[in-house]
């Protein structure tokens, strides 16, 4: 390979590279060039793209993180497919295809420039996708905050409600209720008739008859205190 298209091919793939959340390398060997084809539309339509890179190149394209890589990440001719959106999907197509053609295998990856083995990388494969994980986090956020408001607004309905009803008649010009606190207030009304008419005859004797009652009332204060 002409040192200029080595030149080229490290470009593109830094490019590819950096536009990636991770990458995955498959052997691809055994693979026909129409199934190979059909592999890269497939991953394609779920947000990824295959290239076969030559281990030294890649190596060069990738900088530092290259020194992640495991060893089986770089053992033979490699297929590296980049993903670049739905990242569990792309890698779960893989895969499907592994398994249906029998004719590749994974040898791991780099998620963020962190290596995954095979089995790493297959359980990726099963996490949720972006989308699903997305409403998930979502719904657990949205359902407290929409039972908080409903308590909220139940604590808070009554006294809204007796507030603006007291608005209304100010608005209206009505006169507002007196507080119930003065009504409780004891009135004369209360007194006996015998102890405010100083002309009643009957008055004074019920005045003297008063200290003879008085010690039965303070004998039962103390039986209802101490219950």
């Amino acid at each position: 390979m002409p040192t200029e298209q080595k030149a080229k091919t490290i470009e593109a793939a830094k490019d590819w590279y950096s536009r990636s959340k991770g990458v995955v390398f498959t052997d691809y060997r055994g693979l026909s060039v129409k199934e190979f084809q059909g592999l890269r539309k497939r991953l394609k339509a779920k947000g990824g793209e295959i290239h076969v890179i030559k281990n030294t190149l890649f190596r060069q394209a990738i900088g530092d993180d290259a020194n992640n890589l495991m060893a089986e990440h770089g053992n033979g001719p490699t297929a590296v497919a980049f993903l670049f959106d739905n990242e569990t999907s792309v890698t779960k197509e893989l895969f499907d295809f592994a398994t249906a053609s029998k004719k590749m295998t994974i040898k791991g990856g780099l998620l963020d420039g962190k290596p995954f083995d095979t089995k790493q990388m297959e359980a990726f494969s099963k996490l949720p996708s972006k989308e699903i994980l997305i409403s998930q986090v979502i719904g657990t956020i949205v359902a407290p905050l929409t039972n908080l408001v409903g308590v909220v607004e139940a604590l808070y309905a009554d006294p809204i409600r007796v507030i603006g009803a007291v608005a209304d008649k100010v608005a209206e010009g009505s006169p507002l209720p007196e507080p119930k606190a003065q009504e409780s207030t004891p009135s004369s009304e209360a007194v006996p008739a015998a102890e405010t008419d100083p002309a009643s005859e009957t008055a004074e004797p019920a005045a003297e008859e008063a200290p003879a009652e008085a010690p039965v009332a303070e004998a039962d204060a103390p039986s209802e205190s101490g219950e």
